[in-house]
């Protein structure tokens, strides 16, 4: 679906564009609902008894990395449902930082972003910069 931007510039998402991000985002939340309930089932239903110490070591490296990836489902899933809620309270689309719109490129491509290119790059470049000084610390004590 292609997303236009709306003719009244004092109107940066219509009540249509809104609809489309909530199914978006709803639909998104369903799929990793439904990956998660299967994988709880799968993992239920194992044996645990391996012939084996490199199968059962493989086995649980396998679930480790299935639960991993299930936490990440899990905490994608809250922010899909904070990004419902601003949809609801009318904040959905605005930088948490600047209050400007996110963009509906952005939106598209990320529909839970809170922060617009520019605070993200922001963020971003803070983040590596506070990397580099604790490697620089690390590497400067040894």
């Amino acid at each position: 679906m292609q997303i236009d931007m709306p003719k009244h510039k004092d109107h940066y998402l219509t009540d249509e564009q809104l609809e489309y991000f909530r199914a978006k985002l709803l639909n998104w939340k369903s799929e990793l609902l439904k990956d998660s309930t299967e994988t709880v089932q799968t993992l239920s239903t194992e044996k645990n008894v391996e012939p084996d110490a490199i199968d059962t070591a493989s086995n649980i490296m396998n679930q480790t990395i299935e639960l991993r990836t299930k936490d990440r489902a899990r905490k994608l899933i809250k922010k899909i449902e904070e990004a419902i809620k601003r949809i609801d309270d009318g904040t959905y689309g605005y930088c948490e930082e600047t209050g400007n719109p996110i963009g509906l490129k952005r939106l598209e491509a990320r529909p839970i972003a809170t922060l617009c290119i520019e605070a993200q790059e922001q963020h971003e470049k803070k983040e590596r910069d506070y990397n580099e000084d604790v490697i620089s610390s690390i590497n400067s004590k040894k």
